[in-house]
This record gives C-alpha cells, structure tokens and sequence, in this order.
C-alpha cells in the first residue's frame, strides 16, 4: 500500500500517468540596483558563509526549505554528486539565522564566468511571512554583485511560492525566457522520504516525456 502524498502548498496533481506539467520562468539581472539597502526587518538576523557545509546539514536546510514546492534535483543526486558541488571553491552556500536558530538560505554559483546564479533561495516553512525573505534576497544579490559580474540569473517555477516570481522582479530580476517541461512526480520517488540515492542508481526524475 502506497504511502500519502505529502500535503503541497498548492496541491499540484500529477496526471494519470504520474508526471507533472512544470512551466519555468528564467529570468536575469544585468545592473546592480542602487539605492540605500532594506533595513532588517526584525532583530536578531545573521548571516554566515557556511564553507563546504556537511552533507546533513545541507540536507536539511535544501530538504525543509524546499519541500513544499517539490525542489527534487539534489535529494535526487548521490552523496558523491552532491559533496562535490558543495565542495567548490565557487559554490557559496550563506545560511540566514534567527535569534540563532537556522532561517532559510542562498546557495550562489560564480562557475560560470561573468555570471552568478542564485541557485537556491528560500526561507524554512515556519519563518516564511515574517517579512525576512525580501530583505534576505536584497542581501544575497548585494553579494553577488561584491564579485562584479556581467549579469546575475536565477529561476522560478509554477511550482514555487506564487509570490517567488513578484519578489525577484521587486529585487531587480527581469524575465527572459519561459519554458514548461514533464517531470516524474518528485513525491512519488524513492529519494522523497527516504535516503539519497546510491552511486550508480537510475536516479533522474527530471525526464521529459
């Protein structure tokens, strides 16, 4: 007997064959915005570099942030895969804390030359309508910028917080390219509930159809 799907945010339903219809909107920033920066919101924020975070760790921040909008790709990936991402000199993961507890967190990728990519953003369930997350992400791109890049690109989804898409563009992100691809039900998979996949697994849920 097969196990409940978890509760969604907005309780997407796969079609009968199992996959998901997932539209994604690419969009970019090409200026560094100006004006005097957002002041916190609330006291007691923090921010801190975490260099070559460990694997538990960073399972439970990308794994609690993300589930409520079905982020799969790196439960997906094998601890190999993972741990060699992390370990890159030029993947920088800032965890943004509350009162010392763990908020959320933004993983920036400066590999590609020219460009950073704000590769994961996203707060934990229970501080998500305290008001940090557009202060937080007006962090994360003044850090960006830090490196002068060309431009600056990060995605959203149908999938994602319906307000994701409107607080990227308040932050200075413009769309530029839309996409909609098939995707296996992420909830449906193995890795969901259980541990990451072994080296080797067939592991992509990522097929199109």
């Amino acid at each position: 007997m097969k196990e409940p799907l978890s509760p969604f945010a907005t309780t997407p339903r796969p079609r009968d064959d199992g996959t998901l219809r997932v539209t994604i909107t690419y969009l970019q920033m090409v200026r560094q915005p100006t004006g005097s920066p957002k002041r916190p919101p609330l006291s007691e924020l923090a921010v801190f570099r975490v260099k070559q975070p460990s694997l538990p760790f960073y399972r439970f921040l990308y794994n609690e942030v993300g589930q409520p909008w079905l982020w799969y790709e790196r439960r997906a990936m094998t601890d190999a895969d993972l741990q060699e991402i992390l370990c890159h000199e030029k993947v920088h993961v800032y965890v943004l804390y509350r009162a010392g507890e763990p908020a959320g967190y933004v993983e920036l990728d400066y590999r590609q030359e020219d460009e950073v990519e704000v590769a994961y953003f996203g707060l934990l369930p229970w501080h998500i309508g305290s008001g940090i997350g557009p202060w937080f992400l007006e962090w994360a791109v003044n850090t960006a910028w830090a490196d002068k890049p060309k431009k600056l690109i990060v995605n959203t989804c149908n999938l994602d917080h319906p307000k994701a898409i409107i607080v990227y563009q308040q932050a200075g992100f413009r769309p530029y390219r839309q996409e909609t691809v098939t995707i296996r039900d992420p909830r449906r998979e193995p890795f969901w509930n259980g541990p990451a996949p072994a080296a080797g697994a067939d592991s992509d849920s990522s097929k199109q159809t």
